[in-house]
């Protein structure tokens, strides 16, 4: 087949994919795919990495079958080509096959094992034996761990691997490990509860944390010492190195190439590198491009904003912490209406218990609202699933816990096919989340509920009129 059919085949695979999970989750494992090749009824498609691979296998692989099997008939096949990138072996290709029929058990592992764990035969001679056994201050928040760091769509590749480098560092693919993503979305969190994971698992290795501001200092310093051997030393005998907010070496060409020596002898020597960045390395400006490929060489792992399922969790975990307990709708509506981080989430939660506190109000959903308007200035508002439902209910003059029953009078369903409309089209929500505000459907539910009602508007100008005119309704109420 020529270029352009197998990439239209796999253009609609990809439509499919995207109706059936949440966008981010989307972004991260799909937008990155290509595909190479269509032959013998086998689609060939290039993923980044064997971790990348083994994460599609075990979280997509039905929808992926289920997919291949409706563009391309029962006899479809997926085959995956892996791509490794190191500084021994760049840009090679392993190859392994997926057969989609449901009687098929999955592929073997490759004949070439892929390089998870990462040989130490070569040593460090710069390593002073005696270095190693000095003690340093891992310089790391003791709250900043894996249990305290809530888990979404947003995060969960970047914790898994995270969590699979404190339990083997700088014996797997992720090294080094760079997290990067707005600021407020956990990336000194994740990075620091890496270092405390490793310091539980392996008390002996040497951790360090630092922020790229005082790494830059500490060189400068030892430029006017003239000690920068020394300080190349100290960094030698760091098993873990963690450095937050590694886009301020921009344009500091002489600390750029320290670094890049530091860089390299621990790489060599199998230590784990962490790093964090606002961007990812592809759209860093101000660096080298030989640190830049440095930094492509393992794991580039995204922290997005969290969705509404995770700053509920977010906010519960804070009151757990804390030992308090708020009203649901209290959690609800500050979840709703703090999108962006991670950190002003929080910091509307202690907001409202201090205006609690000082204006001796117990905390309820009107000092919440009035916190809001302080804390938050020209947030827009988000709509909410539950406050679609209502909306559409009342214009319908239909009890809003019938369209979560399980009644298929056809108002009922109707109403409910409506609201699973708006709730797609104007919320963030994934499917899956839309189909539990609506008794526990599923994904298909919803996705049949969109297109109903989208077909609706095309055949009935009466039909067509009401959608308008709710929408409306629901747009006046987020002004």
């Amino acid at each position: 087949m020529t270029e352009a059919e197998y990439i239209v085949v796999w253009n609609r695979c990809l439509d499919i994919i995207k109706d059936n999970i949440n966008n981010q989750s989307f972004r991260t494992w799909f937008e990155p795919i290509r595909p190479i090749r269509l032959e013998n009824n086998v689609l060939t498609i290039q993923v980044p990495s064997q971790f990348f691979y083994e994460w599609l296998e075990e979280h997509y692989v039905n929808l992926l079958r289920k997919t291949i099997k409706s563009q391309m008939g029962p006899e479809g096949r997926l085959e995956y080509s892996v791509i490794v990138e190191n500084n021994f072996d760049a840009d090679k290709r392993y190859t392994v096959s997926y057969p989609t029929s449901s009687g098929e058990t999955k592929a073997k592992n490759p004949s070439v094992s892929m390089p998870v764990n990462i040989s130490r035969a070569i040593p460090n001679p710069f390593v002073i034996p005696g270095l190693q056994k000095m003690q340093v201050d891992p310089q790391l928040n003791p709250g900043y761990t894996f249990d305290t760091f809530i888990e979404g769509d947003c995060n969960r590749m970047a914790r898994a691997a995270g969590y699979a480098i404190a339990t083997k560092p700088g014996q797997t693919a992720f090294n080094p490990m760079m997290i990067f993503g707005a600021s407020g979305l956990g990336k000194t969190h994740l990075a620091q509860a890496i270092g405390n994971e490793v310091k539980v698992n392996f008390p002996n290795r040497v951790v360090l944390y630092l922020n790229t501001e005082r790494f830059i200092n500490q060189y400068v310093d030892s430029v006017k010492d003239k000690s920068t051997s020394d300080l190349l030393n100290f960094y030698r005998m760091i098993d873990v190195l963690i450095i937050d907010d590694i886009q301020f070496l921009a344009d500091k060409e002489k600390t750029q190439d320290a670094f890049f020596h530091i860089f390299n002898e621990l790489h060599q020597a199998n230590k784990q590198i962490i790093l964090t960045s606002d961007n990812a390395p592809k759209d860093m400006k101000g660096f080298e491009e030989r640190l830049l490929s440095r930094f492509k060489w393992g794991l580039n792992a995204d922290l997005s904003a969290p969705d509404y399922e995770t700053r509920i969790s977010i906010l519960h975990n804070k009151m757990r912490k804390d030992g308090i307990e708020l009203p649901g709708d209290v959690i609800e509506f500050i979840a709703h209406n703090i999108t962006s981080n991670i950190r002003e989430l929080e910091g509307a939660l202690v907001s409202l218990l201090a205006q609690s506190s000082l204006n001796r109000k117990e905390v309820d959903l009107a000092l919440a609202k009035q916190m809001m308007r302080n804390f938050v200035k020209n947030v827009s508002k988000e709509i909410s699933i539950e406050s679609i439902q209502k909306m559409v209910c009342d214009y319908l003059k239909i009890p809003i816990d019938q369209v979560k029953a399980k009644t298929r009078k056809r108002e009922i369903v109707q109403a409910r096919q409506i609201s699973m409309f708006f709730a797609k089209e104007l919320t963030k929500a994934s499917l899956k989340t839309i189909g539990m505000h609506f008794g526990g459907r599923d994904h298909s539910t919803v996705i049949h509920a969109v297109q109903t009602v989208n077909d609706l508007m095309v055949t009935d100008k009466e039909f067509k009129i009401h959608i308008e005119e709710l929408k409306k309704r629901i747009a006046m109420s987020t002004a």
